[in-house]
Parts: structure tokens; C-alpha cells; sequence
């Protein structure tokens, strides 16, 4: 896989907390006709994981143009993960949409990219086509954390503002009051989530952090008629094994726009 790209900053709208806001990227300019690609990864993960960097040398393979970012507080981004919000991460996402593409996109979102995903879909639908979203996360933070806190967390949270929850990373997720609050005005499974384009979904039924049947909601929400749901029985929740990864591509080849 290569990592061979220079990154670059787009300088996105600055938060009344921040004097700067520079969202990191690497981009493939791409000469095709196809519709131009845009990958969305997960909480606190960045665009250097094998999913993300497999795309980008299929997009060049393609002469696609290929957009791989971090969002505010993530990798080579400006800003502190724990000032993060979904609200946030989804306004970075529209922010490439319009500053680094053009023409029709889909979208590639893993976890909580998922949640971003159709957050810029429905925020920019002449724009957004077509979504593959990989173990999709929408509304994770109440349905998914809030719901397995017991009540010391939920009052370590709202009380001192924050809570470090251990992580499979080299340091805890900082899951603030106002990551949950924000979260909670962002939820999209309640009601129909007005999308009307090709939606793949990629889910693993050995997914330990979004349950296969939380991503099987999106079936019931979502207007499309065109949604396809593949369960990888001996799937974990990253999908990043080489089968995995063949998986994705042939799933975003197919979609012809």
C-alpha cells in the first residue's frame, strides 16, 4: 500500500474555542469520469489505516479522484480529540465535499464515518451519490456508549465534564458532556433518513463495538430502495483483512457513476 502523498491542510471554518482549524489530507486529483471518492474513518482513528491507503492506490489504479482526511482532533489535524464533536467531524466532511471535490462523490465511511457520511449526505445530495459504509456507527454515542454506562460514569461525565474510557490505542477515549449532548441532537435512526442513492453496507457478525444488528437498522430508515447489507460471518468490526479489503473494492467498483 503506499504512502506515497503529500499531505496538505484546508483551512476549515475556527470554532469560537480555537484561533485555527486545518483539516489534513491527501488527494488523488484522478482524470476519470467516475464519480470522485471520499473516505470517512472512525473515532479516533486517522487516514493512514489499510482500508484508507488501499483505496487510494485503487483510485490511482482508476485515475479516480480519491480525498482521505482527518477530521478535527485526529491525526495530522489541528485541534484536541476531546473537543471533538459529531456535529464537528460531520462539518469537516461537508467542508472537503465542497472545498476539495467537484462533480458527483461517494462516500466511504467506516464506523463512526458512517455517521458523518449521512450526515453530509443529507446535508449536500446533489452532491453525495452513493454510500458504502463499513460497520456504519450513526447515533453511536447514545445507543452504543451512553446506553452500556452505568450511572457513575454517566455522572463522572456530566458532572466533570469528561470521562477516559480505555481503548485498544496507546491512550483512553475522552468521551465528553459535549461529544454525548452533540451526539444526542445528531441521532438519525429514530425517524427516515431522507437518502435515495446506492447504499452498501459492510458489516462483521464478530463486531464487538457496533453489533451487526445496530448497522441492520439502517435497512428500516433509509428511503433508498437500493441498499445492500453483506454480513461477514467471522468479521471483526475493522474489516481490514486482505479478504475484507477485496471486499470493499469490488463493493465501490460496482458502483457506476
Amino acid at each position: 500500500m503506499t504512502n506515497a502523498c503529500t499531505v496538505k491542510y484546508l483551512t476549515a471554518p475556527a470554532f469560537a474555542d480555537q484561533e485555527i482549524n486545518k483539516i489534513a489530507y491527501c488527494k488523488n486529483q484522478g482524470k476519470s469520469d467516475g464519480a470522485g471518492i471520499i473516505w470517512c474513518g472512525g473515532l479516533k482513528s486517522d487516514m493512514e489505516g489499510s482500508k484508507a491507503l488501499a483505496l487510494h492506490d485503487w483510485a490511482k489504479a482508476q485515475d479516480r479522484s480519491y480525498v482521505r482526511f482527518d477530521y478535527f482532533g485526529h491525526g495530522k489535524s489541528t485541534g484536541r480529540f476531546r473537543d471533538g464533536t459529531v456535529s464537528r467531524w460531520a462539518q469537516d466532511t461537508v467542508h472537503v465535499i465542497d472545498e476539495l471535490t467537484s462533480g458527483d462523490q461517494i462516500i466511504v465511511g467506516s464506523s463512526m464515518g458512517g455517521w458523518t457520511a449521512l450526515l453530509a449526505a443529507l446535508a449536500r445530495p446533489e452532491r453525495v451519490k452513493a454510500l458504502v459504509l463499513i460497520a456504519p456507527a450513526p447515533d453511536f454515542t447514545e445507543k452504543l456508549m451512553w446506553a452500556r454506562f452505568d450511572d457513575t460514569i454517566r455522572k463522572t461525565i456530566m458532572e466533570d465534564g469528561i470521562y477516559y474510557e480505555p481503548s485498544d490505542y496507546d491512550e483512553p477515549y475522552e468521551i465528553s458532556r459535549e461529544l454525548i449532548v452533540d451526539g444526542r441532537e445528531n441521532q438519525l435512526l429514530d425517524a427516515p433518513i431522507s437518502f435515495n442513492g446506492p447504499v452498501r453496507i459492510l458489516q462483521g457478525m464478530q463486531d464487538t463495538s457496533v453489533p451487526w444488528a445496530h448497522a441492520q437498522k439502517l435497512l428500516d430508515v433509509v428511503t433508498s430502495n437500493d441498499m445492500e447489507m453483506t454480513l461477514v460471518k467471522d468479521g471483526d468490526h475493522s474489516l481490514s483483512r486482505e479478504s475484507d479489503i477485496e471486499r470493499l473494492l469490488k463493493t465501490v467498483s460496482l458502483l457506476n457513476f
